[in-house]
C-alpha cells in the first residue's frame, strides 16, 4: 500500500480487487482501477462492461470540467481490444473534456473499427485556423487525423489536406502522417519527406512527436535521419522498430530485406 495515497501498489492489486475498486465510491480508487485494468490488459468481459459504464460517469469531475475516470476508461478500452466498446467510445467523441475526446479517438484507432470514421470526419470539417502555434486547439485534431489515417479513411483526404497548414505544428505532422497512409505510393513520399524535415525542429517535444509519426508509418527513407535526430536513443529505437516491422512482411525467409538490414544496423549503433 502506498502510504501517502492509500492506493494499492501495482504488484499488490489483483484483478478481483481492481474490479471491486472500479465500482467503489472512492473516486481515486476508481480512476486508478481503470488505469490498472488497461495497463495490465485485463480484457475480461466484466472489466470491459465496467469500463464502458465508466465512460458515462458523472461523479468524478474536476473543477475545470474534466473527467479523469472517463479519460482512463477510454484509454484502457483501446488497449483491451474488445469492439463492444466502439459505440460508447464514439459517444465519447462528443464529451466536453478535450482529453476524453482525444483518448476516445486514439482507442478507436487502436480497435481498428472504421464505423467511427463518419463521426470523426464531422469533427474535422470546420477547424479554426485562427490560433497561435503554441495554443491548444479546440479539438484533439492530431488524434482525429491519426485515426483517420490508420483506418484508411480515403474519403476524408480533401478535409485532411488543409491541416498540413494548420498553425499548430503537431497537427501539421498528424496531417502529413495521415496523408502518407492515405496516398498512393508515388505521392505518399512527399508527406514522409515533410516529416523528415520536421525532425530538425528546435523543439525537442516536437521532434519526439515526429519520431512517433515516422515510426507509425514505417517510412524507410527516414531511417538515417531518425538515427541522427537529437532525441533520446530509447525513442529513436522505438521509432526504428516501427520501420523494421514494416520491412518484415516484405522479406522472404530466411533472407531479410535490404531495408531491414539498414534499420537493424542503425539500431545496433544506438544500443
Amino acid at each position: 500500500m502506498n502510504e501517502e495515497s492509500g492506493i494499492p501498489d501495482d504488484n499488490q492489486l489483483t484483478i478481483e480487487q481492481a474490479l471491486i475498486n472500479l465500482q467503489s465510491e472512492d473516486l481515486g480508487l476508481r480512476v486508478y482501477a481503470a488505469w490498472w485494468l488497461g495497463r495490465f490488459r485485463v480484457n475480461l468481459p466484466e472489466a470491459i462492461d465496467l469500463l464502458i459504464l465508466a465512460l458515462a460517469d458523472e461523479a468524478d469531475r474536476t473543477e475545470a470540467g474534466g473527467y479523469p475516470l472517463r479519460r482512463n476508461a477510454a484509454r484502457a478500452l483501446g488497449k483491451l481490444g474488445d469492439r463492444r466498446a466502439v459505440p460508447a467510445l464514439i459517444k465519447s467523441l462528443e464529451c466536453d473534456d478535450f482529453y476524453v475526446r482525444e483518448a476516445a479517438a486514439q482507442s478507436l484507432e487502436m480497435l481498428g473499427d472504421d464505423s467511427c470514421v463518419p463521426y470523426i470526419f464531422e469533427l474535422i470539417k470546420k477547424p479554426n485556423f485562427q490560433v497561435s502555434a503554441d495554443a491548444e486547439p479546440e479539438h484533439p485534431y492530431d488524434a482525429f487525423l491519426e485515426a483517420l489515417g490508420t483506418l484508411r479513411a480515403v474519403e476524408a483526404t480533401p478535409q485532411i489536406l488543409p491541416f498540413l497548414e494548420h498553425p499548430i505544428p503537431k497537427v501539421q505532422y498528424a496531417a502529413a502522417r495521415a496523408m502518407y497512409q492515405l496516398s498512393e505510393p508515388e505521392v505518399a513520399n512527399q508527406y514522409g519527406d515533410r516529416l523528415i524535415t520536421a525532425l530538425s525542429n528546435d523543439d525537442l517535444q516536437l521532434r519526439r512527436t515526429v519520431l512517433s509519426d515516422l515510426g507509425a508509418i514505417g517510412y524507410l527513407s527516414a531511417a538515417e535521419a531518425i538515427g541522427n535526430t537529437m532525441a533520446e536513443n530509447s525513442l529513436k529505437l522505438i521509432c526504428l522498430k516501427g520501420l523494421l516491422e514494416k520491412q518484415i512482411p516484405l522479406a522472404i525467409p530466411p533472407e531479410l530485406t535490404e531495408g531491414a538490414v539498414r534499420v537493424m544496423a542503425l539500431m545496433d549503433d544506438l544500443l
